[in-house]
């Protein structure tokens, strides 16, 4: 596809995509939609990292942070999330910054790496959970509603708006994506990804471009779980943080195709499908099933699919160079007077 008929098929999408709320109505469709938008956002945001072969387990933390914070300075200091949610997202940033400078500068790469994000999505679970005075712990915490301007609140309770908000915000990633993808700093993080030493002769400054690719990520992940906050309207530790939310965004990231926009995505339509279906069908005898269903379904597609649905998909759909074979080389050779 050339490159305008690509920018036509993503204009017509938008177009269709916009319109939908104001041509279907049905609240619970809606509803599913917009946790599809909100946490491919997520997906998205961890994808900025893995596809780079900066594997991280924290994700879950920086989401917990840009909800919890959000919500925590809403109902005590009434500060508008308008304001708590940049100051969330300044709070995940920084922690990225105190936990990744040191891991990059000296050189904790691969599973070493792993378990230092694993550790600080556990950290960051544990004390959402121990300051059950402030966060409620494990039995949630919900904002205050808002008795005045709704729009100050970011409280809504339309799904038409809530669905364009999340679509806006969905947009958002993509743009991102795309933005590292078509910038210097993706040559940079691949070659980092290949052989930091060779890099790092060729002039490349391997502890700066991490950073910069890990704060990128941790902030969108952080604006994720505030924006998930907002339309929920409730928050527990396990479904904004901790480690169960981190293996989500790499399942699904994987699943849909780690090293294409759109693959994160599609792996939000399995993950919230798949987590709905369960729910329907099974209720509560189907609590963590999911997270089962996850690691197994993880396991099949790095062994049989390891560029995810979409990527493969991609891949197949891709017109094949026929390479010639030896006797048609020959008559070429042939047919060529003096070679």
């Amino acid at each position: 596809m050339t490159g305008q008929g690509r920018l036509a098929a993503w204009g017509i999408g938008l177009a269709a995509l916009v319109a939908l709320p104001f041509v279907y109505r049905d609240p619970y469709h809606l509803h599913i939609l917009v946790l599809i938008l909100i946490w491919s956002f997520a997906y998205t945001s961890w994808s900025m990292m893995g596809r780079f072969g900066l594997v991280s387990l924290g994700h879950g933390g920086f989401m917990g942070i840009g909800a919890y914070v959000t919500a925590l300075l809403w109902n005590h200091l009434g500060l508008s999330p308008w304001i708590g949610i940049p100051i969330s997202m300044v709070a995940a940033g920084a922690l990225a910054l105190i936990v990744g400078y040191p891991c990059f500068r000296f050189r904790i790469t691969g599973h070493y790496f792993v378990l230092v994000t694993l550790a600080l999505s556990g950290i960051v679970l544990q004390v959402i959970t121990a300051t059950r005075d402030y966060t409620g712990g494990s039995l949630g915490y919900t904002p205050n509603r808002a008795s005045g301007n709704k729009l100050l609140a970011l409280q809504f309770d339309d799904k038409t708006t809530w669905y364009l908000i999340a679509l806006a915000v969905w947009l958002f990633g993509i743009v991102a994506w795309h933005w590292v993808d078509r910038s210097m700093a993706r040559y940079a993080l691949e070659a980092i990804s290949e052989d930091e030493d060779a890099a790092a002769a060729a002039g490349v400054n391997v502890t700066a471009e991490k950073l910069k690719i890990t704060l990128l990520s941790a902030l969108m992940t952080a604006l994720a779980g505030a924006i998930y906050c907002q339309y929920q309207m409730f928050i527990t530790p396990d479904t904004v943080s901790g480690i169960a939310v981190s293996l989500q965004m790499v399942f699904a990231a994987i699943v849909g195709g780690l090293f294409v926009s759109l693959g994160p995505t599609f792996g939000a339509i399995i993950t919230i499908l798949l987590a709905e279906t369960l729910r329907i069908g099974f209720g509560t005898k189907a609590v963590g099933w999911d997270n089962l269903v996850y690691g197994v379904l993880l396991v099949l597609f790095i062994i049989f699919l390891p560029k995810g649905i979409l990527g493969s998909l991609l891949d197949r759909l891709k017109p094949q160079r026929k390479v010639p074979r030896a006797h048609e080389q020959e008559a070429v050779q042939i047919a060529r007077p003096g070679t």
